[in-house]
């Protein structure tokens, strides 16, 4: 029978799109729905996307707000002293 691997072993949860693309995205749902122009169910569709890629932005952000608060100070050298991000203890399900 063939070995699972160790889920220890497999990289993180991966993040989704970049940031910036989310943010895009967002943009032009919201200036879809302030034009007026799209039906009822359409409007209603966009809206359920904002609301998930919203709630995506929100996780990158709360992420990277997450590393900065781990930078600890610098050396000697001038280079960041950081402690690893341990993404399990503060994983939401």
């Amino acid at each position: 029978m063939p070995k699972k691997k160790s889920t220890k072993s497999e990289a993180p949860e991966s993040p989704g799109p970049p940031f910036e693309e989310l943010l895009g995205r967002l943009e032009g749902i919201v200036g879809a729905l302030e034009d007026g122009e799209l039906g009822l169910d359409e409007s209603l569709g966009r809206y359920e996307e904002g609301v998930k890629l919203l709630r995506l932005a929100q996780k990158q952000l709360k992420r990277a707000e997450r590393r900065v608060e781990l930078l600890s100070g610098i050396d000697a050298e001038g280079n960041p002293i950081t402690e690893p991000l341990d993404d399990q203890a503060t994983h939401e399900a």
